[in-house]
């Protein structure tokens, strides 16, 4: 009869147990807190960019490998530039004509010289007997007509040679602007020549090239992709309603797919103040405090940005809480609390239970 009695007693004590461990009993805990913001990116090679054409053509040449050591300035790819070569030369032999040293310059304005000194040696002679025939003129010497015959030629010579002086005047003018402008078109034609040979922007290591030779290459066409060599940093994506919690100097807590149960720390290095309006996020940048081992660009990232970090709080688990402000305590009885940090499992009880408190877990 005893053994009876006690086995029902530690029945009863097993099933108040359970019931309780099924109503999810439990008391508010004190530990650390940390409210973090999540992001989602990219590795990137430290000033990685992509290389475009600005003109359309065949690539005729690739000039580099991947993996090579790139230096500013060095030819990438090679586009079929024939026309722009014959544009080219025919400016420069259009700018040696005009050219002031040039032979052809020289003789335009020899001759205009010419016909100048030409007016002026007529006006001369022209003048000189109009003075004489002017003077005897009084002494009915010469006839009225024949008087103003020779007066007529004077004033016509004396526009002649004005004329002849102006010309020489504007034909000056005009082969400097010719040249100004031949000089001009040689720039523009040499400029758009250059723009078939690819060069690169930076110095850094070629990452990959992404076209073959003989493709038809326009504009909007990737060629390849460029970076500092061994210079790593984050291009992580931050939703816009956790952006105004993020500032420069924070740190991040970086996860990668390549190093699977590791983390590294990094810093908020760079914020970029505009957001893109199709995915609704904005992009910051974050450099390693230490690199991992081996990195390569493109690797994929996921991030906690920690905004603040509370020791030896009161916390409970986000699953007992009620609209962010309820509680349940003796099992069926709402109270209210105010929250504090939270993170994905966790959230900081400011006011409303004390340490003791049974709170349960709702239904």
């Amino acid at each position: 009869m005893k053994l009876h009695k006690i086995l029902l007693f530690f029945s009863i004590i097993f099933l108040v147990s359970c019931t309780k461990k099924d109503k999810g009993e439990i008391k508010p805990t004190k530990g650390t807190i940390t409210e973090s913001v999540y992001a989602s990116g990219v590795v990137k090679s430290e000033n990685q960019y992509t290389v475009y054409a600005t003109v359309n053509g065949v690539l005729q040449k690739i000039n580099v490998v991947v993996g090579q050591s790139i230096v500013q300035g060095q030819s990438l790819f090679q586009i079929e530039s024939d026309k722009a070569s014959l544009n080219t030369e025919n400016a420069r032999l259009a700018y040696q004509l005009s050219n002031e040293n040039s032979r052809y310059i020289q003789d335009k304005i020899a001759e205009m010289e010419t016909k100048v000194q030409t007016a002026k040696d007529k006006l001369t002679l022209d003048q000189s007997v109009y003075n004489r025939n002017k003077n005897i003129k009084q002494y009915n010497v010469i006839s009225e007509v024949d008087y103003e015959r020779v007066e007529l030629a004077y004033k016509n010579s004396k526009s002649n040679y004005e004329a002849a002086v102006k010309q020489l005047s504007q034909l000056r003018i005009q082969l400097k602007n010719d040249q100004y402008k031949n000089s001009n078109n040689l720039k523009i034609s040499e400029k758009a020549q250059s723009d078939f040979d690819v060069k690169s922007a930076f110095s850094g290591e070629l990452f990959d090239v992404l076209v073959k030779e003989g493709t038809l290459i326009t504009p909007q066409m990737p060629l390849a992709v460029i970076g500092k060599k061994n210079a790593y940093l984050l291009e992580l994506d931050v939703d816009e309603y956790d952006m105004v919690k993020v500032v420069v100097g924070q740190k991040v807590v970086v996860t990668l797919d390549s190093y699977k149960g590791k983390s590294f720390n990094a810093k908020v290095t760079k914020i970029y103040p505009i957001m893109d309006e199709r995915s609704r996020t904005f992009k910051i940048e974050a450099h390693f405090d230490t690199l991992p081992p081996k990195l390569y660009p493109n690797l994929t990232a996921e991030a906690n940005i920690i905004i603040q970090t509370k020791k030896e709080v009161l916390t409970i688990p986000k699953s007992y809480l009620i609209n962010d402000e309820y509680v349940l305590v003796n099992e069926d009885e709402k109270r209210k609390v105010k929250i504090g940090l939270n993170d994905y499992q966790n959230v900081e009880i400011l006011e409303g239970l004390k340490a003791e408190d049974k709170i349960y877990k709702p239904n």
